[in-house]
């Protein structure tokens, strides 16, 4: 009876606030803010857990009856499937509950489409294990502004570190929690980038090929333009472990059908969901695998007589692997015995140091632009002897279009070219007549074994830019991402080093 109260007490109260006309829920929400999409009217209390007794059900005044082992015959009831979603709840349960049903209706939705069991729970950030294998993918839903606190960031982060997956849906496209959430992951990640993700990314692949979506006409309505999926996320070493979704999947995996929603299509919805599951399951796993690669240090700071490189700063996802460069190096030396000095340097173009640098590298997945002085220095660098290698990590095509498309306004009169099987840095110190590609990319290219695929931009019969459209640094750190485009451990290293001895020897 007092359980039947309180669900009736919370429903009225719920019904009320859903009244309220402009739905605040707390001083300073956003909701007075333009921006502002309240959720959906007719709120309903979200689907309760498997029945458990409670405290006070586990008092038996009178002895129960005798147990009767089962027999081999009997029917046992089936283990509970593993959890793949942990929905975090808050103390608002007008802005966190606002669609029910969603990751239940997932669940049920996934195992038709891409035959898997899972379940999804709920639970308090606080309640959350953050052993990942507990709960893979953390979903936040909202529409109001919300804010960690630093325990919660720091833990949250550490969670997404060991191979968990933060998912952040914007609740109708409101503002307020997109911009709370995009400040949320600044703060958690303050030495990362947050990138809106190109269409070619895998989580818009790994299942579903997702690089266009169908919206529903109130996100066009809001001003947006394009066909393109919207997710901004956090990426390190080429694994995204946070996403924000800027268009609502939530109320697409209810199938709750409003053209003026600010949303995806309800099939299209399900469909990035199991890409989502798709993508994070594989990920944890590499990530795993992956953890303990390697990285050498110099002895001493001294750089007399050894080479060194400069990894070029840009505003966006400069820095993909930590690790890689080092490996490739130390491997360089051994090779060669040519030294080397492990200490990396990192700047940005519009240093005067730059002059000094005999070597740049510059990589990266996703659209960037540099900044008109660092395109200047950059195209004097080069006209006065420099070399800089590039590197489209992971194969990716977002950044693949950048970095081209900026060398063509940086050196208009010097355009790419194919890099023949017979060119000169194709023999030393590795004689390289083809290389071994990552089983995606092999896959996309119909062979695993095609010769070396590099561009380069000669000044003057002086080689400036040499470039990999194909990823490499996950080869150095001898931990290829599974949906990587690039070359194995074996050929990256090789063709590392044979553009390194390249650039020495120029």
């Amino acid at each position: 009876m007092k359980q039947t109260f309180t669900l009736s007490l919370i429903t009225a109260l719920m019904w009320l606030a859903a009244m309220a006309p402009a739905q605040s829920i707390f001083p300073g929400d956003g909701s007075d803010t333009p921006g502002f999409v309240p959720p959906p009217q007719q709120p309903k209390m979200p689907p309760p857990p498997p029945r458990s007794a409670s405290s006070a059900e586990t008092f038996i005044p009178f002895p129960g009856p005798p147990v009767v082992p089962q027999s081999r015959s009997e029917a046992k009831k089936p283990p509970r499937p593993p959890v793949m979603f942990t929905k975090l709840k808050t103390d608002h349960l007008l802005d966190w509950a606002a669609t029910p049903n969603d990751l239940n209706n997932l669940m049920k939705k996934m195992k038709s489409m891409v035959s898997v069991d899972y379940v999804m729970e709920i639970k308090t950030l606080g309640e959350v294990d953050p052993n990942p294998e507990s709960n893979p993918i953390l979903f936040r839903s909202g529409h109001y502004r919300f804010e960690f606190s630093q325990g919660e960031r720091e833990k949250l982060r550490k969670y997404m570190m060991d191979g968990g997956m933060l998912v952040l849906n914007t609740g109708l496209g409101s503002q307020p929690f997109y911009d709370s959430a995009v400040k949320e992951l600044a703060l958690i990640f303050p030495e990362v980038h947050l990138q809106r993700l190109s269409s070619d990314h895998p989580i818009f692949h790994s299942y579903y090929d997702m690089d266009r979506v169908r919206y529903r006409p109130g996100v066009y309505k809001s001003g947006f333009k394009g066909n393109e999926p919207w997710f901004d996320g956090i990426t390190i070493n080429c694994r995204t472990m946070a996403v924000i979704s800027r268009w609502c999947m939530a109320v697409g995996w209810e199938e709750n059908e409003n053209d003026d929603y600010q949303a995806y299509e309800s099939e299209d919805a399900h469909k990035i969901g199991a890409n989502l599951f798709a993508y994070s399951t594989a990920q944890r796993a590499w990530a795993k695998q992956s953890a303990g690669a390697m990285k050498f240090v110099d002895s001493d700071d001294r750089s007399t007589d050894r080479m060194s490189m400069v990894q070029v700063i840009y505003d966006g996802e400069w820095k993909t692997r930590h690790v890689g460069l080092s490996v490739l190096l130390q491997s360089f030396n051994a090779k060669t015995d040519v030294p080397v000095k492990f200490g990396l340097k990192e700047m940005r173009l519009s240093d005067p140091a730059i002059f000094d640098a005999p070597l740049l590298y510059i990589t990266g997945h996703e659209n960037f632009r540099l900044r008109r002085d660092e395109a200047t220095t950059l195209r004097e660098y080069l006209l006065n002897g420099g070399f800089l290698f590039a590197e489209a990590c992971c194969g990716r095509k977002g950044f693949d279009l950048a970095f081209k498309n900026q060398m063509q306004q940086i050196l208009p009169e010097y355009p790419f070219v194919k890099v023949g099987s017979t060119a000169g840095l194709l023999n030393l110190p590795n004689p390289i007549k083809q290389v071994t590609v990552t089983p995606a990319l092999a896959a996309h290219l119909g062979t695993a074994t095609p010769a070396p695929l590099l561009e380069a931009i000669e000044i003057d019969g002086h080689v400036a830019v040499i470039y990999s459209p194909f990823g490499l640094a996950g080869g150095w750190e001898m931990s290829q991402n599974p949906y990587a485009h690039g070359l194995d451990d074996s050929s990256a290293i090789q063709l590392g080093q044979n553009i390194l001895m390249y650039a020495v020897t120029q």
